[in-house]
């Protein structure tokens, strides 16, 4: 797990409490931060063709996350990045042949530019979807009403708390994510459940636990996404995930959970 000093966990802390204060005024589209555009895609979207914009910043650590340049609140200046000029030229571009776009991250609800960047995609005529785990509830209730579609992260079983901070490195996790999911439950808009597993820190009687729960909550879309390697570099924290994780037994029992189980792995 990524060890932080008491400065960066101090900024970590402002970043989290000025994401979940109510907005006080519209932060516009133009100063969203933009790490990278995906121009199309027919995976991040169920049942769209999509365009993916990666927001920059993310309080939390998580210990097998895939973006980890995108942590960081402010743009590193080493590496190229996006803009909402950017990104709105694409999608004016695109009328017609786009169905929608999706915001990930990063952590999409850590910025304050997020509501207004929403609505002025919903009135350029494109579906949205959002990726998220969860981090900003607060932001998040705001959004909502314009979101067509929610891919929501599930680190770990939300009922252990403890094991939910290791994963996420950051004290709370699981209090965010339980007030997050809340609201997208009660929005009544369509979402899917997805956990990024490896049994080093998901043994397979947790993922089973996390599951159960799942099942419990009345989700009907989870979607199992085995560990890989982060793409654009050479070192792994973990080793390779052989093909006995999960075992027949505990796939047999996801399929049987749930109405809509995905299996995704990829060994890169």
């Amino acid at each position: 797990m990524m060890e932080s000093g008491a400065s960066d966990t101090s900024r970590v802390i402002r970043l989290e409490e000025a994401g979940s204060r109510e907005s006080e005024g519209k932060v516009p589209a133009a100063r969203l931060r933009v790490a990278g555009i995906t121009p199309f895609t027919t995976i991040d979207f169920p049942g769209k063709l999509s365009a993916v914009a990666f927001l920059q910043g993310c309080p939390w650590r998580c210990v097998y996350c895939q973006n980890p340049w995108m942590q960081p609140a402010e743009f590193s200046p080493e590496l190229e990045h996006d803009s909402w000029e950017k990104l709105e030229s694409l999608l004016m571009r695109r009328k017609g042949l786009l169905d929608g776009v999706v915001f990930s991250g990063g952590e999409p609800t850590v910025d304050p530019a997020l509501p207004d960047a929403v609505r002025r995609v919903k009135d350029m005529g494109f579906a949205v979807g959002l990726h998220t785990g969860g981090i900003i509830p607060k932001r998040l209730g705001e959004i909502l009403p314009l979101i067509d579609w929610v891919g929501l992260d599930v680190k770990a079983p939300p009922t252990d708390a403890e094991l939910y901070d290791r994963v996420t490195g950051r004290p709370h996790s699981a209090a965010h994510f339980l007030e997050s999911f809340k609201l997208i439950q009660a929005s009544g808009v369509k979402f899917e459940c997805r956990t990024t597993a490896h049994p080093d820190y998901l043994p397979e009687e947790k993922l089973l636990e996390l599951a159960r729960w799942l099942r419990e909550e009345g989700v009907d879309t989870f979607a199992l996404q085995i560990y890989r390697r982060p793409m654009g570099t050479l070192f792994s924290p973990f080793p390779a995930v052989g093909s006995d994780y999960p075992s027949e037994e505990a796939i047999a029992l996801l399929k049987g959970y749930f109405p809509h189980f995905i299996e995704r792995r990829n060994d890169r």
